[in-house]
């Protein structure tokens, strides 16, 4: 019986030391074919509905990065079962990676994009150039965007707004580390962020110089994050007569309240470094702040040796929701 076992396990054993050696770069060799590319996946959407006649037409965006590749993110020195090579690329053009999750995040705040189903004319135009979008994979997981995006008035042809949203940030991946699915969460989280400062502020300006579009009163607001090039001054209604007060006072200014899409989930653990989830996706280690859509999420907290805490949590717009879990052992 011994002899059997021994006939059956040896070739076996030999074939997956075969199958598994380490290369000059230090990464090792799958018996299994590993891909060169992060199989990219955009994150879910649910229903839209359209609050406003603010119609844009979204160009595809331009890729300005000085990478040849439109699939290159970065650098891969970390090792990630079933993906190989040292640069790491992602299956899909980053500009339409990128033009796709804004169409949905202006969805997602009220607005018909041109091709949508029922969609009236496009009164604005939206366009964008990537300066900026690397993703590293290393001992520490770092992305840094950088997209300047721009908008016109179709029936004039003017570009009155332009602005550059910038974002950096990084994490450390765990003991673990990555799989290919906690990277493209990575980017799809830190393009949504990018996506969501545009939304707040186009809509913010919108509202203070189009306010017919969304019968408000004209107004500004200042977006934390979004540096503004050029953008309109507002012109006070022709039809309604400016009546002297009696008594002399400043102007009032109304100020529109902008759609607000995110809140934040602030985690904190005893003891810390635990690995962090909000509905099954992995945003780094204890203690640390996150940016999340408004409502219910499950937020999970993982450490080896210790009981993982499970939760749902209830975050609302433009607040932050403190949550502090103690793992057992």
């Amino acid at each position: 019986m011994n002899i059997f076992r021994f006939k059956f396990l040896f070739p076996l054993v030999v074939l997956l030391l075969a199958g598994c050696s380490t290369t000059d770069s230090g990464k090792e060799k799958s018996l299994f074919k590993a891909d060169s590319e992060l199989p990219y996946k955009a994150p879910a959407v649910g229903k839209f509905e359209v609050h406003n006649d603010a119609v844009l037409r979204v160009l595809p965006f331009e890729d300005q990065r000085i990478h040849k590749n439109p699939h290159v993110l970065g650098v891969l020195t970390a090792r990630i079962f079933g993906l190989d090579g040292n640069v790491l690329k992602v299956d899909r053009d980053v500009s339409a990676i990128a033009t796709d999750l804004y169409k949905n995040r202006f969805r997602k705040a009220g607005y018909a994009i041109e091709g949508d189903a029922n969609a009236k004319q496009p009164v604005f135009e939206l366009s964008a150039k990537i300066k900026t979008l690397t993703l590293n994979s290393k001992e520490r997981d770092d992305i840094a965007i950088g997209i300047e995006t721009s908008l016109k008035e179709i029936a004039t042809g003017k570009v009155f707004w332009t602005a550059l949203v910038e974002q950096k940030h990084n994490r450390f991946a765990g003991v673990a580390g990555n799989d290919k699915g906690d990277l493209v969460d990575f980017l799809n989280i830190e393009l949504t962020t990018v996506a969501d400062k545009t939304v707040t502020a186009v809509d913010a300006l919108l509202m203070a110089a189009y306010p017919s579009l969304f019968n408000l009163t004209p107004g500004t607001k200042t977006i934390n994050g979004v540096t503004v090039f050029t953008a309109p001054v507002a012109t006070p209604r022709m039809d309604v007569p400016v009546v002297a007060p009696v008594v002399p006072a400043a102007p009032l200014v109304v100020v529109p309240t902008a759609v607000v899409l995110t809140g934040s989930v602030s985690v904190t653990t005893q003891p810390s470094h635990a690995k962090v989830y909000i509905d099954d996706v992995y945003y780094g280690m204890s203690p640390m702040k996150i940016d999340v859509d408004a409502g219910v999420h499950t937020v999970e907290v993982k450490l080896a040796g210790r009981k993982p805490v499970k939760e749902k949590v209830a975050v609302r717009k433009g607040e932050t929701t403190e949550w502090e879990a103690s793992l057992g052992r």
